[in-house]
C-alpha cells in the first residue's frame, strides 16, 4: 500500500536530511585536521570581536566606571540625538566620508595599473627589484611617514626650496586645511599601493601566456590584449576588493589623521575616528564615544550591502556575498 503525497514527500525530506548530516560527519572524519587548523582562528576572532560587541551597550546608557555596564541608567538614544544635533557634526562627518571617499576612488586604479605594468616586465631581476623598491613604503611607520611630511613641507623644507625656484612663495602645507586631504590621500597611495597591487600580480600570474601569443600573433596590440585578456582575469578580484573598500570607507584609521593634525587644520583633520579617540579617551566619556563608534560602524555595514548590491547589478550577479 502506498502512502499518500504529503507524507511520502515528508518521508523523501527526512531521507535526504539525514544522508546531508551522515555526508557531513563523514567529511568532518575524513578533514577533521582542516578543522583544527581553522579553530585557533574561530577561537580568536570570536573573543577579540564578537565578545567585545557586549560593550557597545554603554552607548544607551549613562555609563559610570563606579556602576558598571550593567548597573549604569538606560537612557536610549540620548547619546545619538546629542551627536547629531551637536554644531560640529556636518564638519566632521563630512570630513570622513570626503577623505575616504577620495581616497577610494583615486587610490583604487593604481594598484590595478602598477600590477598590469609590472606583468609587462619580462626580466626576472628588473621586475623583482622594482617590486622591491614599491613595497618597500609598506613597511615604514605611520609615525616615520608623518613625520617625513613634517620635514619635507615645512616652510623650509625641499618642497617649498624647490618651489622657491620658480618664485613661489613658500606655502605651510601641514597647517592650511586646504592641503591637508590632498597630502593625506597622496602620501597613503604612495605608501599602499605597491603592496596592494601584490594580489593582481598573483592573478596575472595564472593567465596562460599562449593567450597573449595567439592576440599578438592575431594583430592585438597591448593595450587591446590587457583589456581582453588580464582586465577580465582581474575583474571578479576587483569587484570584491571594491566592495570591501566601499564598505570601509567610513572606518578610516585614526592614527596618521591625529599625527597630522594641527591647530589650525582641525576643519580638514577632524574626522570621526580623532573625535572619537579626543571625547572616549581624553575627555572620559566613554558613553558618547561609543555612541559616536556605534553610528560609524552602523554607517559601513549599510555602504557594505549597498555597494555590494549595486556591483552585483552591474557585474551579472557576482559580488561579495
Amino acid at each position: 500500500m502506498s502512502l499518500p503525497e504529503p507524507e511520502r514527500i515528508a518521508e523523501k525530506r527526512e531521507i535526504i536530511s539525514m544522508e546531508k548530516k551522515e555526508n557531513f560527519f563523514q567529511y568532518f572524519r575524513k578533514n577533521y585536521a582542516l578543522y583544527l587548523f581553522l579553530a585557533p582562528a574561530i577561537i580568536l576572532t570570536v573573543i577579540f570581536k564578537y565578545v567585545p560587541m557586549y560593550g557597545a551597550v554603554i552607548a544607551f546608557k549613562d555609563f559610570s566606571p563606579m556602576k558598571g555596564i550593567m548597573g549604569s541608567d538606560w537612557i536610549g538614544l540620548e547619546h545619538f540625538k546629542d551627536f547629531l544635533t551637536s554644531p560640529n557634526f556636518a564638519d566632521i562627518f563630512m570630513n570622513t566620508l570626503k577623505l575616504s571617499f577620495y581616497g577610494l576612488i583615486i587610490g583604487f586604479p593604481i594598484p590595478i595599473i602598477l600590477a598590469l605594468s609590472l606583468n609587462q616586465v619580462r626580466r626576472a631581476a628588473i621586475k623583482k627589484n622594482i617590486q622591491l623598491i614599491l613595497y618597500a613604503p609598506n613597511f615604514i611607520s605611520v609615525v616615520v611617514i608623518t613625520g617625513m611630511l613634517f620635514i619635507f613641507m615645512s616652510p623650509t623644507g625641499p618642497i617649498n626650496a624647490l618651489l622657491s625656484l620658480f618664485n613661489v612663495k613658500a606655502v605651510s602645507f601641514m597647517t592650511d586645511p586646504e592641503y591637508f586631504r590632498s597630502i593625506y590621500i597622496l602620501s597613503g597611495i604612495w605608501q599602499a599601493a605597491g603592496w596592494s597591487s601584490i594580489i593582481y600580480v598573483a592573478a596575472l600570474a595564472n593567465v596562460d601566456p599562449q593567450l597573449h601569443d595567439a592576440a599578438t600573433i592575431d594583430g592585438a596590440t597591448l593595450l587591446q590584449r590587457i583589456r581582453h585578456i588580464d582586465l577580465p582575469t582581474l575583474k571578479p578580484i576587483m569587484a570584491v576588493l571594491f566592495i570591501l573598500g566601499a564598505g570601509g570607507i567610513m572606518a578610516i584609521g585614526f592614527e596618521k589623521a591625529y599625527l597630522m593634525q594641527t591647530s589650525m587644520n582641525l576643519p580638514s583633520s577632524e574626522i570621526l575616528p580623532t573625535y572619537v579617540y579626543k571625547v572616549g579617551l581624553q575627555a572620559g566619556d566613554y558613553a558618547y564615544s561609543t555612541a559616536v563608534g556605534l553610528f560609524n560602524s552602523v554607517i559601513n555595514v549599510i555602504l557594505l550591502v549597498f555597494v555590494n548590491f549595486v556591483v552585483k547589478k552591474l557585474n551579472e550577479g557576482e559580488g561579495l556575498y
